[in-house]
């Protein structure tokens, strides 16, 4: 017996060494490749590696800007038999779950791994091998993760990644938007958020903002007056003031007054930006905030609508309101709240009738009953919205959610 577990023992650490000299050299050697490849060859190789390990058909999907389709990257050695949608497929199986599936297939088993550029949703990268055991999973995993950091680290330097996820034609406007925003989601132990935008091509005047400083979560959403690209103008100009004087360490009075005085001096009188702007301390949960003109959030808890945050709100940015009131309250492990724009709940039904707050909470509350994590409860909350609505979009609609958890989970 003891030989035998002598034995066992020798055959996992030699596969456990072979793990680690394969994950080197096809890591470090598409690390090393790729730091002078260009941008658009890149995909390939990728290819070319995942053919060292035995991987065949390779493919690279990105998501789309409405978050419905996942596109296939065009390169060179990249397999594209067309776009997958993300609700019904293997590949958006693994996008929306953010785990691998594995699909059996006549010659060996496909994978589709979730690309993450840390917990933000990159695409999924899908490829074939005859046969698949423990060490070629984790291998796997880790080139999803390498390749998802890859295509946003070259990004930065071309078109063609931004070009791949477009469907059709997208407006100035909305271009500048999504160009404003910070990584749609973002994941730790204490904390997540998430955040979209609709309709995707079209969007004008409504953002959010957020950074993660030490123990406190700074969050914002905003809507500009107006649509097209004067309100797109004024967004980016409230975000700005907002991240400027964020970055001073300012406190949420002091925010408030930073893009009131920048939206007032750019734009004069008659114009106007609603928004809230909030801070979460994620050791204890306590959310404070501050409404300027805008509808008040909602409180979720054990996945049901609580409520909406009232409070006292002053004027919207840029008249030159009175001091805000902060107002705090106390949220409990897994408590969620969601921030939302007037798009959401002022857009007439077919019928004529103004969708409404219930209807909102109806909805949310259908939604998180499926027990999603934040990204795409947010995702499938909007694409659900859109529907309830008949399709229509006649306003920005964007939602940013945000989960406070347990601290004992470090």
């Amino acid at each position: 017996m003891q030989a035998d577990e002598a034995f066992d023992g020798e055959v996992r650490s030699h596969a456990a060494h072979r793990l680690q000299g394969l994950g080197e050299r096809l890591l470090g050697s598409l690390l090393d490749r790729a730091h002078w490849s260009p941008p658009d060859l890149v995909a390939t190789l990728i290819a070319e590696e995942v053919a060292y390990i035995g991987g065949r058909d390779v493919a690279i999907y990105l998501q789309d800007y409405d978050q419905l389709t996942l596109v296939p990257l065009p390169g060179d050695g990249l397999e594209d038999n067309g776009s997958e949608a993300i609700d019904g497929s293997f590949a958006g199986r693994a996008f929306s779950s953010d785990l691998p599936v594995e699909r059996p297939e006549p010659d060996g088993v496909r994978l589709f791994l979730p690309m993450l550029d840390g917990s933000d949703r990159v695409g999924v990268l899908a490829y074939s091998l005859s046969a698949v055991g423990a060490a070629d999973r984790q291998l796997a995993g880790w080139l999803a993760g390498l390749v998802a950091n890859l295509i946003v680290t070259k990004g930065l330097y071309t078109d063609h990644f931004f070009l791949t996820r477009r469907r059709r034609p997208m407006r100035l406007e909305a271009e500048m938007q999504w160009h404003l925003l910070p990584p749609l989601t973002m994941e730790t132990p204490q904390v997540g958020v998430a955040g979209i935008l609709e309709p995707a091509y079209e969007v004008g005047g409504d953002s959010f903002d957020y950074a993660l400083n030490g123990q406190t979560l700074h969050v914002a959403i905003i809507d500009a007056m107006g649509h097209g690209l004067n309100a797109a103008i004024m967004a980016t100009v409230s975000v700005g003031a907002y991240r400027h004087a964020r970055r001073a360490g300012v406190g949420l009075a002091d925010l408030y007054a930073a893009m009131d005085s920048a939206v007032a001096e750019q734009f004069g009188e008659d114009t106007f930006v609603t928004a809230q702007m909030a801070q979460l301390d994620c050791g204890t949960g306590r959310l404070s905030w501050v409404n300027a003109g805008h509808h008040p959030p909602l409180l979720l808890r054990r996945r049901r609508v609580l409520g909406s945050l009232n409070s006292e709100t002053t004027l919207p940015v840029g008249f030159g309101g009175a001091a805000p009131q902060i107002s705090e309250v106390q949220l409990e492990p897994n408590d969620r709240v969601l921030l939302f724009t007037d798009g959401v709940i002022e857009e007439r039904m077919p019928d004529g009738e103004r969708f409404g707050q219930h209807r909102l909470v109806d909805l949310v509350g259908r939604v998180s009953l499926e027990e999603l994590h934040v990204q795409e409860t947010v995702r499938r909350l909007s694409h659900s919205l859109m529907r309830e609505r008949g399709g229509a979009t006649s306003d920005d609609a964007s939602l940013f959610l945000l989960e406070w958890r347990r601290t004992d989970s470090i």
